[in-house]
């Protein structure tokens, strides 16, 4: 299993044309949200841009030298608050600074069978990382898979089923922290 560390090298050295993500779980438990997590709940007004900056730079370095940085966030409707949080303080931003994100909901259509049950990134289409975590969502370890052809096939079941994000989220007003009123 490869450490935090020892993914961000996998990428480093790696990653040079597409970085696709699959993303499953209804919430993580990573350091990486840097407690903006907790800062969305209790209602602070945005995130920590000393932590979220230098993220959002990445993606726009990335997609200026044609690096393609695409997922796919399996969901259900209603959200819960970290699915809110992962919209409106995730997804939005990065989207802006280039990363294509889709939605499925699992509220509106079936999960394709050929769609595995579990988080992975496929790296330049060659290297299938699969995710491990924890059942609160903690990041266990990512190990390198042999079935390239399985990941290959969710990655387009999946996108294939699925809707871009800023369509979808304007369909879901109801979702956004500002409309809520629980």
């Amino acid at each position: 299993m490869l450490t935090v560390a020892e993914l961000l090298g996998f990428f480093d050295t790696r990653l040079t044309e597409s970085a696709f993500r699959l993303e499953t779980l209804d919430q993580y438990d990573v350091g990486s949200d840097g407690g903006d997590f907790h800062r969305f709940v209790v209602g602070e007004p945005e995130p920590d841009w000393d932590r979220k900056r230098p993220w959002l730079e990445t993606l726009r370095t990335e997609r200026d030298a044609g690096i393609r940085r695409h997922r796919v966030r399996v969901l259900r409707t209603p959200l819960n608050d970290y699915l809110r949080y992962a919209c409106e303080w995730g997804y939005v931003l990065n989207a802006e600074a280039g990363e294509e994100i889709h939605v499925l909901d699992l509220a509106a259509r079936a999960l394709p069978p050929e769609v595995v049950d579990h988080d992975f990134w496929l790296i330049d289409d060659k290297y299938p990382l699969r995710m491990h975590y924890a059942e609160n969502g903690e990041f266990i370890g990512a190990e390198l898979v042999d079935n390239l052809g399985r990941y290959q096939k969710a990655r387009d079941a999946a996108l294939a089923a699925a809707e871009p994000f800023a369509q979808w989220w304007a369909c879901h007003p109801e979702e956004w922290r500002a409309n809520r009123t629980v």
